[in-house]
């Protein structure tokens, strides 16, 4: 994605466009899936995810200006660079956003979410996240356990969090080296 500070609604596309596979994203310990949201609460799908993965409790949230009080400061915070202590899960079922992770150069990777759309970022990774101009998005939070969501703003170079994402980076890379 670009540098521009223009509305961080706006896709951002940097000029040529780059497109980023989901390979890459996995790289980065980016996970995704595409899932029937119309099906959310009987999918089979969805629920080999949470029983593989852990996931034990769920809850929605409804992100709009009409429902949600001092909504420009929430989208705000969301939108302030930040990591967290464990996995962040989304599952859109209405709507669309966008998710801004870091690559390894530390440059901006824009991912537009839509209904059906299910990610994961690991703990440790560099995010944020906004609404697209649609200003509309339903999503699901998926947590293991009781619901922690904790941000802990940039910089974050000490947390064990990131500390532990930086290193599980570099052996990929390690390994991807051996194996050339």
């Amino acid at each position: 994605m670009d540098e521009s500070s223009e509305d961080q609604r706006l896709p951002h596309h940097r000029n040529p466009q780059e497109f980023v596979s989901l390979d890459h994203l996995a790289e980065l310990g980016v996970l995704y899936w595409h899932l029937n949201p119309e099906d959310y609460e009987d999918g089979e799908e969805l629920k080999k995810i949470r029983e593989a993965r852990g996931y034990n409790y769920m809850d929605l949230l409804d992100l709009c200006p009409e429902k949600v009080a001092n909504y420009e400061e929430k989208l705000k915070n969301f939108y302030t660079e930040h990591i967290h202590a464990d996995e962040e899960i989304r599952y859109c079922l209405q709507g669309s956003g966008y998710f801004d992770v870091r690559d390894k150069d530390d440059r901006w990777i824009r991912i537009w979410i839509k209904a059906g759309d299910l990610i994961i970022l690991p703990a440790g990774i560099y995010h944020r996240f906004t609404l697209d101009t649609s200003n509309y998005v339903k999503l699901m939070r998926l947590f293991v356990g009781e619901p922690v969501w904790t941000p802990f703003n940039r910089p974050q170079e000490d947390h064990p969090a990131r500390k532990e994402y930086i290193k599980s980076l570099n052996e990929k890379v390690g390994l991807a080296l051996e194996a050339h």
